[in-house]
């Protein structure tokens, strides 16, 4: 197969880029995340019907295998895949993924009575049991209204305390229109969660190829530099299928063409091929070698135009069309600027133009705590105090110079963790990373291939390929905490935010205690953010809710 012949030719095991889902491949951007969430809230939501809607190939399937497997025990599940059924054929087949067993001595139904005295019958047993049950609809855009409306009745086999079926519908957008049909009113207001999944934005369609080719066996450099993955991403709009179909075609491409590296001009070409984009006048005849020169001179000068602007456009990670620096006011970027000149080596370089910034093997960190708690109060636009506030007789700290100390004199709190590169982009603040040795260095921006760090020798790049190598993993965070009365616990104000982010309860969902309420809200939260998700409202869990409620706080930079 072509793909054995190519994938050794850059370092790989097998192919990246395979159509067909494969768990090891998972990979689950912020979108995907909250989509999860929301499947996962909805199913703790006590009845009603759950909506995942996005266009083809968006990863409404991932997202959907990701969560039947993540329903804890006690649940039964139902899986209809092909909707196009009348309405006893969809009892019928509901019936089956139940296991439900009607008498085989009987001739099948022609009615849909039967079925649905069987299933509540099912219905209320598992209850009994203290088990609950779940039917998830694929494709549902294909249901009719009938079909719909069939859906919204079996919802309502119900006990005194809750509803006794819950029910997911996945499927393209059209599956919203139809739910807003006026015939469709009462069912429309049966939806407890509703989720939409839309393409990936540039820097998550960088993180999508470089996670696929990790998996696949990629120890070295990729083959994609960035001008490539801006075209991937641009000729593919973000949508998962179409970056897989466009990478493999590239990847073919450049093997075909013996080169190691794949340019934004191969991966135009393989758009070409994979989608008929952009599709030049005359027969194709497959790849460079066959196509006329005035197409060539054409993708050239293209490239070079691209090449003087992406550089400089670059989204170093994050979420799209973000503030280019931080949130912080102007009075805290100028107070950022009073800090810069007093931090000494640690914020000499702030204003470095990007042509001084050097790329580096090891990042060469701060020589102390001190140091590295001054360059995190100059992210901050704050002043770079001295921690424990207070001097001795001759000028010198007495505190002990931690980060930590330094952030509590300045208002703030602190929180030391331990992840990956993943939970840096989703907690996107600058942090003092630990490196390998005990030095630490300050991350200031996260590229799709580059990290810029600053340490004792001032700003400087480091590739992601590195980077796991030398770094401990351990990470060291500031954040505002929220201004709690003394009579108002956290449990209070985080219920309050959550709330304001995720909205209200659906007035059908049984009422639950404050607690639960809390507990169900905070692992939602916890799973859109890619946090351990445990339902505990501990200090990350604090921090991501604050920065989520639009506190004012830095985030990681865009590329110098």
């Amino acid at each position: 197969m072509l793909p054995a012949m190519y994938a050794p030719f850059f370092g790989l095991r097998q192919e990246a880029f395979a159509i067909a889902p494969d768990p090891r491949f998972l990979h689950l951007s912020t979108m995907h995340r909250e989509a999860l969430a929301h499947l996962l809230y909805g199913l703790q939501g006590g009845g009603g019907f759950v909506l995942l809607t996005g266009e083809i190939g968006t990863g409404k399937t991932t997202v959907c295998r990701c969560f039947l497997d993540q329903i804890p025990p006690g649940h039964r599940v139902a899986y209809v895949y092909n909707p196009k059924l009348t309405p006893v054929e969809l009892l019928q087949t509901i019936c089956q993924e139940f296991g439900i067993a009607l008498d085989a001595a009987a001739p099948p139904p022609a009615t849909v009575k039967p079925y649905i005295d069987a299933l509540n019958r099912f219905l209320l047993d598992t209850h009994a049991r203290g088990e609950k049950c779940l039917l998830v609809v694929d494709e549902a855009q294909a249901l009719s209204a009938d079909l719909l409306e069939q859906l919204r009745l079996l919802t309502n086999l119900e006990t005194t305390e809750r509803k006794l079926l819950q029910i997911v519908l996945i499927g393209q957008p059209e599956l919203r229109d139809k739910l807003a049909r006026p015939e469709l009113e009462q069912l429309s207001q049966r939806v407890i969660a509703r989720v939409h999944l839309g393409p990936l934005t540039a820097a998550e369609t960088a993180d999508y190829v470089q996670h696929r080719l990790t998996v696949a066996g990629l120890s070295g450099p990729s083959p994609f530099d960035r001008r490539a993955l801006a075209r991937v991403h641009a000729l593919s709009g973000g949508v998962p299928r179409r970056i897989n179909l466009l990478c493999e075609r590239a990847l073919l491409g450049a093997y075909a063409e013996g080169r190691p590296h794949v340019d934004a001009a191969t991966v135009r070409r393989a758009a070409l091929e994979a989608f008929g984009a952009e599709r030049p006048r005359g027969r194709r005849r497959g790849w460079p070698w066959a196509w006329p020169a005035g197409l060539l001179a054409l993708g050239a000068a293209v490239a070079v135009a691209v090449a003087a602007v992406l550089p400089r456009h670059w989204p170093f990670a994050g979420t799209a069309a973000r503030p280019a620096a931080s949130t912080a006011s102007a009075a805290a970027a100028a107070a950022a600027a009073a800090a810069a000149a007093t931090a000494g080596s640690a914020a000499s370089a702030a204003s470095a133009p990007s042509a001084a910034i050097a790329v580096v093997d090891t990042p060469t960190p701060f020589a102390d705590a001190e140091a590295a708690g001054a360059a995190l109060a100059a992210a901050w636009g704050l002043a770079a105090s001295a921690p424990g506030g207070a001097a001795g007789a001759n000028g010198a700290n007495t505190a002990t110079g931690d980060a930590c100390s330094r952030a509590r004199t300045l208002g703030l709190a602190c929180h030391q963790g331990r992840g990956d590169l993943a939970l840096l982009r989703r907690l996107d603040r600058p942090l003092l990373l630990t490196l390998n040795g005990d030095g630490m260095v300050l991350l200031q921006a996260l590229g799709s291939d580059h990290a810029l760090l600053r340490g004792a020798a001032g700003e400087q790049r480091l590739s992601l390929q590195r980077l796991p190598a030398l770094w401990s993993g351990e990470w060291l965070a500031w954040w505002r905490p929220p201004p709690l009365a003394a009579d108002r616990p956290a449990a209070d104000w985080a219920l309050e935010r959550l709330l304001a982010l995720q909205g209200a309860d659906s007035p059908s969902a049984p009422p639950v205690a404050r607690d639960e309420a809390l507990r169900r809200r905070v692992y939602a939260f916890q799973l859109a953010q890619g946090l351990p998700a445990d339902g505990l409202l501990g200090p990350l869990t604090l921090m991501q809710i604050q920065r989520a409620a639009g506190a004012d706080e830095p985030q990681l930079r865009a590329e110098p």
